[in-house]
Order: C-alpha cells, then sequence, then structure tokens
C-alpha cells in the first residue's frame, strides 16, 4: 500500500548516523550483487548536509522531507534488486538565489557524489548539480564535473523562476552538453506561482512541469540542433506519453508551419524513466508512445519512501504487457547503452 503521509511529504528532513559517518569519510560497505543480475536506477536522490544546510538557510527545508545516508540507500537498493543507483540532488537544486553560493553548493554537492562513486563505483552513479540559471557558474559546474568528477550525467530542473529548459538564454549550456554527448536527467519543480489549495505539488504540479520542458525542448529544436544530447524525462515524462497527440496536433492547429508528426516523433525521441510511474495506467501508454529502449528504471528513493518504491517496482515486475527481454530492458539494459561503465559481458 502507498504510504505518503502529510508528515512524509512535507516533514523537516534530518540526517542519519550513516550521512554523519559518510561526511567524516567513513567507508561505506555493503554486499554485492552479482554484476549484469540489477537494475540500474536512474531516478534516485541523496540529501547531503550541505544542502540541507542551504535549505535551512532559505527557509525552504520542507523541501527536504525524507532522512538519507548511504548505508540506507544500498539496503534498499539490495532490498529491490538495484545494482546500481545514479545519485542526483533534487528540486530545487543547487541555486537558491545568489549566484556565488549555488556555484559553492555544486562544487560541494557534486564532490560529495564523486566521492561516493569513488568509493563505490559498481553500487553508485553521478548527475552532476548545475547552477541555473547563472550560465557561466553552469559551465564551470560542467567542467568540473566532467574534467575532474568524472560524471556520469547531469541533472537539470525542468524550469527555473518560470524559465523553461530549452529556452535560447540556456542555449550556451546545452552546446557544452551536446560537445560532451551528455545524458541528462530533467527533473521537476514547483510551478511558478502560488500551489492550488490542499493539492500537494508533487501530485500534479510536478508532472504539468516536465511536460511544459519536453515541450518547450521541442518547441525550441533542442533534439534536433544537439543531438548527441540523451535528455530523460522524469517520472514517465509527466502528461507527455498521455497527451502527445493533443500537443502535436493543436500546435498544428495554431501555428500551420507545425509539422505535427515531426514534433510527436521530438517528443517520443526522449527517454523516461519509470519513478512514480509502475502503473497498469501508465505503462501501456509509455510503451505506445516512447521509442524502443527509451524507458529505464527509476525509484526517487528516499523522497519515495521504501515501501513505495516496492509499490510502483511490483506493478512494473508484475505487468503482463512485458516479456522477460521486455522487463529486462527497462531493469538494465537500456541504462547500459547509456552508461557505458556500467555495461556487463553477457555470453
Amino acid at each position: 500500500m502507498l504510504n505518503w503521509t502529510r508528515r512524509g511529504l512535507l516533514g523537516t528532513a534530518s540526517l542519519t548516523m550513516g550521512a554523519v559517518a559518510l561526511a567524516q569519510g567513513v567507508r561505506i560497505d555493503a554486499k554485492p550483487i552479482a554484476a549484469g543480475a540489477g537494475r540500474i536506477d536512474v531516478h534516485q536522490h541523496l540529501l547531503p548536509p550541505e544542502f540541507l544546510a542551504a535549505l535551512a538557510r532559505h527557509g525552504k527545508s520542507d523541501w527536504a522531507p525524507a532522512k538519507w545516508s548511504a548505508e540506507g540507500a544500498l539496503a534498499m537498493m539490495d532490498e529491490r534488486g538495484i545494482a546500481t543507483g545514479i545519485l542526483s540532488l533534487s528540486t530545487p537544486g543547487p541555486h537558491l538565489g545568489d549566484d556565488a553560493e549555488g556555484r559553492v553548493l555544486a562544487r560541494q554537492v557534486n564532490e560529495r557524489i564523486a566521492g561516493l562513486v569513488r568509493d563505490r563505483p559498481d553500487r553508485f552513479g553521478m548527475f552532476a548539480s548545475v547552477p541555473l540559471p547563472d550560465i557561466q557558474g553552469a559551465l564551470e559546474a560542467i567542467r568540473h564535473a566532467y574534467d575532474d568528477l568524472a560524471a556520469d550525467g547531469v541533472m537539470l530542473l525542468a524550469s527555473m523562476g518560470g524559465v523553461y529548459v530549452g529556452d535560447p538564454v540556456f542555449d550556451p549550456v546545452m552546446e557544452e552538453l551536446n560537445r560532451r554527448e551528455a545524458v541528462i536527467l530533467i527533473h521537476p519543480g514547483p510551478l511558478a506561482g502560488p500551489p492550488a489549495k490542499g493539492i500537494h505539488p508533487t501530485l500534479a504540479d510536478f508532472l504539468l512541469d516536465t511536460t511544459r520542458a519536453a515541450i518547450n525542448l521541442v518547441t525550441n529544436g533542442i533534439p534536433r540542433r544537439y543531438p548527441k544530447l540523451k535528455i530523460i524525462l522524469s517520472h514517465a515524462g509527466g502528461f507527455l506519453p498521455y497527451a502527445a497527440y493533443r500537443i502535436a496536433g493543436l500546435s498544428n492547429v495554431m501555428n500551420p508551419l507545425v509539422d505535427a508528426d515531426a514534433m510527436r516523433s521530438d517528443l517520443a525521441s526522449f527517454y523516461f524513466d519509470m519513478a512514480l510511474s509502475g502503473s497498469p495506467t501508465v505503462l501501456p501508454s509509455l510503451l505506445a508512445f516512447a521509442k524502443p529502449g527509451r524507458v529505464l528504471f527509476g525509484s526517487d528513493w528516499p523522497y519515495c519512501p521504501n515501501d513505495t518504491v516496492g509499490y510502483f517496482t511490483h506493478n512494473l515486475d508484475t505487468y503482463p504487457g512485458l516479456d522477460g527481454p521486455g522487463h529486462a530492458a527497462i531493469d538494465r539494459n537500456n541504462a547500459e547503452a547509456l552508461f557505458p561503465r556500467l555495461r556487463v559481458a553477457r555470453g
């Protein structure tokens, strides 16, 4: 059963003893998972102390409702058959209003994730944080993440202050990421403006934020102008698989120069993670819409509690519309294509 209480969604985060031990440099140990036998989780978060402190300074502690530790992550992963979790910072990201602070926080978070990966490269991966909308700071963070920390990819927020990823103002960042053939996780946040009364932003606004980002990326030609990018949309793409034909068709009505078929194809060219999306209603739409090889496993832990990870993972595992190879593709094989260092030899 789902176990998302108000306390779980909005409670104040606190570090566990495991996270404190990590901050003090204690080595992480956990039982190994056989190579090739476990899932690759492309949507897993961490809550490092630098991030928690910054949220507290800005009065945003309610956006860190979960407890996190490396040991807790490994325990969840062992229970759910996850071999490797690609870690990222969640919303609101490292930029909380001040460019200088955002650059420092992004560097601190990225170096912390890189330390986890160095310690257990089999169990952890890294989506680097970049302090957008600070363009120069973002470019510096990308250089440091790839050249010094061997990042597996980057995490970009769907929108920043109401300006969506894909906007031409961010072209210098997309150009640099394209040059590096980057894997990008697009993560949603609250919509600009006040939330609807009684409806937490994670319930629907996050899905709309991702959908808007996807439309803006395609409308501004990002997939075609920067073809080396591999862009993952969180939470099965929000509303995109369900509404893509409407989006493309009405775009053509509003602007006859829009090729609805080409737009629909571009919308389907993204990758989609399964975080909070393993369900008998999401899966038929997503699998009918996404191009082959573009659906990936995701847990959204620790924002999504362990029992809820289990709920959605069970739904995915028992979905009858997938055969054995189809399940293996989502669990691991599609992600191996994105992260070559995690590939395993098969007989």
